[in-house]
């Protein structure tokens, strides 16, 4: 049976669809803590503020969960910024060799608790920093890292021993210009992880304009209008510990934007990984894969490229995901305040922006989102739909006092395909005002609750520990692939619960704001205390079932041979 055929075979059809109020707080038992303080991350973004109002200041950064030692334990990575000079002197880069503007990785000492071996890892860093992806792009089981930086590309091979080495000149992936998300796929279904770039706009320091109000503290960062689009990036692993920039010859290049987030999934069920880039303040973009190297960007013709008034937004975050349990991943992506976030479904192919008939936009009207992704917090089945929040504008209050720099992290409940903002305590990080960026989803202690981690823009980092509490039950599965890439990015996932219900999901480590998660596939099951079935479609095709399986583990699964 292919991938399309037993993805037809279940669907259910999609739930009734309602925005409901707040939830009452006795219908609440998981809740989330910030475990910063006793985790030993002291990590602090650095964003290098000028008079200057450089546009990077406002970007922020990302993070990423990854197993870099293979010990079983998510570690995390926060990439960093730069000092920049104010102002900055023609031909000059920000300088990184201040500790306090290293990128860091903390090594996760399975107690709860962190440490940094940024120096023995020897991840300090050279850029700017931006974006995160993880994968491992030469099959030798070891975690590789991108980081996608203010210039260019710097990408990370694992040695296997806790220590990294910069390959980017040999590997050929350094690219050029405001480098921000990234994601690892198998574009080509070959065995070996392409890389995805995201490139913002065409700026530089010596470009950068006066924007704003002419008189003290009313001087902004430029709205990207201001700046040119730019193309995306694909390269392709040849094999050898190369690459080669093929951004022409598969179409991307034809298609620039202003990308930050981007998100990979099978929107169209033929087997074969597309992607989706979030831009900002011009089209969204939907890569559909054709099969043959190629791509065609499809976001019109498809239902994303605008909002249901044919309007542009300020995409940032973005994720697939199958909130409604159809079979089909839909597309969530955050805007700017004054915006709306958007909800796209996706029906059967094509997508249908939801935003309004569920009320999604009245009540993110007035918020800005940027790292986000679909996780099922309370493994009662259904995704639910994280925004870490916080205006781009420092100053926004002088000309819009309703609006806020810093906001609060959203956290919405899906109940069976409506949602409900989960009420929490006052103490709680859902009350704290943040400048939150890049966000990374996954579950650091092993538990089979989903936790989050978070870069603020030039302030601290973020670790929320989901404390459960409802009893229910999941399963999260660590695919190893063989004759497909060894993270078996780009399989599809079908399981089938003993009452019935389906879920599927896609491995990738993308999606977000600019940052990476764990590749893991997180699935909560409610009540349910045995699996009827789990279907894996590999990239290579090969498709593996497993009746009967036990919940409440985490289950390696090695690709079977052909």
């Amino acid at each position: 049976m292919n991938r399309r055929s037993f993805l037809l075979s279940g669907l259910a059809a999609a739930p009734a669809i309602k925005l409901l109020g707040a939830m009452p707080a006795s219908a609440i038992s998981p809740l989330f803590e910030d475990v910063t303080a006793n985790s030993g991350i002291r990590f602090k973004h650095e964003s290098s503020r000028t008079s200057q109002k450089y546009l990077p200041e406002s970007m922020g950064a990302g993070v990423a969960m990854f197993d870099y030692d293979n010990d079983g334990w998510l570690d995390l990575f926060f990439a960093n910024g730069a000092k920049i000079l104010d102002p900055m002197p023609r031909g000059i880069s920000p300088d990184k060799s201040d500790p306090r503007f290293w990128n860091r990785l903390y090594h996760n000492n399975r107690d709860g608790t962190f440490t940094d071996v940024t120096e023995k890892a020897g991840l300090q860093g050279r850029l700017y920093g931006m974006g995160v992806a993880t994968g491992d792009y030469d099959n030798d089981g070891n975690v590789d890292l991108l980081v996608t930086n203010l210039g260019g590309n710097t990408l990370y091979h694992n040695n296997g021993d806790g220590t990294f080495t910069d390959v980017t000149a040999k590997a050929g992936v350094g690219g050029s210009g405001w480098c921000t998300g990234a994601a690892f796929v198998d574009y080509d279904r070959d065995g070996r992880l392409d890389l995805i770039i995201t490139r913002y706009v065409e700026w530089d320091f010596s470009s950068n304009i006066y924007c704003g109000e002419h008189k003290p503290g009313y001087r902004a960062y430029c709205h990207p209008d201001q700046f040119n689009s730019i193309t995306h990036l694909v390269f392709y692993n040849n094999g050898d510990g190369t690459f080669t920039d093929v951004s022409k010859k598969c179409n991307v290049e034809g298609s620039p934007g202003k990308g930050l987030g981007v998100a990979i999934d099978d929107f169209d069920a033929d087997g074969w990984p597309d992607i989706f880039v979030a831009n900002d303040s011009v089209a969204e973009q939907l890569f559909r894969n054709n099969h043959d190297g190629t791509f065609t960007e499809v976001a019109l013709l498809s239902g994303l490229a605008y909002d249901q008034n044919g309007h542009a937004f300020a995409g940032m975050g973005a994720d697939f995901g199958d909130y409604t349990n159809s079979g089909w991943p839909s597309v969530f992506v955050n805007a700017l305040a004054n915006q709306k976030y958007r909800l796209f479904h996706n029906n059967k192919g094509t997508f249908d922006d939801v935003t309004d008939s569920i009320g999604l936009g009245a009540s993110t009207m007035s918020h800005s989102g940027w790292g986000a992704k679909w996780i099922d917090y309370d493994n009662d089945g259904w995704l639910d739909l994280f925004v870490a929040q916080g205006h781009v504008m420092d100053n926004i209050e002088l000309t819009e006092p309703r609006l806020h720099y810093l906001e609060p992290p959203l956290l919405l409940k899906n109940e069976q395909g409506r949602f409900a903002t989960v009420p929490q305590q006052s103490d709680s990080v859902f009350t704290t005002s943040l400048a939150a960026r890049g966000a990374a989803f996954g579950d650091l202690d092993n538990d089979g609750l989903i936790d989050i981690a978070i870069n603020c823009n030039d302030g601290h980092a973020i670790i929320l520990h989901n404390r459960g509490g409802n009893g229910n039950h999941w399963l999260m599965l660590n695919l190893a692939g063989t004759s497909s890439n060894r993270d078996a990015i780009g399989s599809k996932i079908r399981l089938v619960t003993d009452n019935g219900q389906q879920q599927t999901r896609f491995v990738s480590t993308a999606g977000s704001y600019i940052s990476a998660s764990d590749k893991r596939a997180h699935f909560g099951l409610g009540s349910s205390k045995k699996l009827r079935l789990i279907e894996i479609t590999w990239p290579s095709g090969i498709v593996q079932r497993l009746e009967s399986v036990a919940v409440d583990q985490i289950l390696t699964i090695k690709e079977p041979a052909r």
